[in-house]
């Protein structure tokens, strides 16, 4: 089986004072923290504002990004600049796994099309706790860590392509 390549570690820049939101599943205690401390880690490095928002479980995540989307433009807040997913999905005796790991990744990749929003996909789709402990441990694969740089790096992007630059 081929090892996970491991990204680079290196400094986001370009993104500073970006306004992160973070929405994370709790289905697994343990995995979720760890996804989380990769991705706080990666946040705060990179000088971003970034918010956490709980939810029960991966199909959840996509209704949480547009609630708090909405929530923000109806309080007359700043929108967010960008989005982390963080969750985990593990392959169990049943058919629901294939539902939760394919609904959750279309709907992510239907938000971040349809509103232009870069959202960084850091939900595992595994077949046991052990390879999404290795996956999710910030020093291990990093796989939260990895989905707020995905983010980061669109919001670079974002903000290249449309003339803002670094803040």
């Amino acid at each position: 089986m081929a090892r996970p390549r491991r990204q680079t570690q290196r400094r986001e820049t370009g993104v500073k004072g970006a306004r992160i939101l973070v929405v994370e599943s709790r289905y697994y205690d343990d995995i979720a923290n760890m996804l989380l401390r990769g991705a706080r880690r990666v946040l705060k490095e990179a000088q971003t504002e970034f918010s956490v928002v709980t939810v029960p479980g991966a199909l959840e995540i996509p209704p949480a990004i547009i609630i708090a989307m909405n929530a923000a433009h109806n309080n007359e807040e700043p929108a967010y600049d960008g989005v982390v997913a963080l969750g985990c999905v593990i392959r169990g005796e049943t058919s629901h796994y294939d539902i939760v790991a394919g609904e959750s990744a279309r709907a992510i990749m239907e938000l971040s099309s349809a509103l232009g929003l870069p959202i960084g996909n850091g939900i595992l789709t595994v077949d046991t706790d052990a390879q999404a402990k290795a996956r999710a441990r910030p020093t291990g694969a990093d796989k939260g860590g990895g989905a707020a740089r995905a983010a980061l790096s669109l919001v670079r992007l974002k903000r290249q392509l449309l003339g803002r630059g670094k803040r």
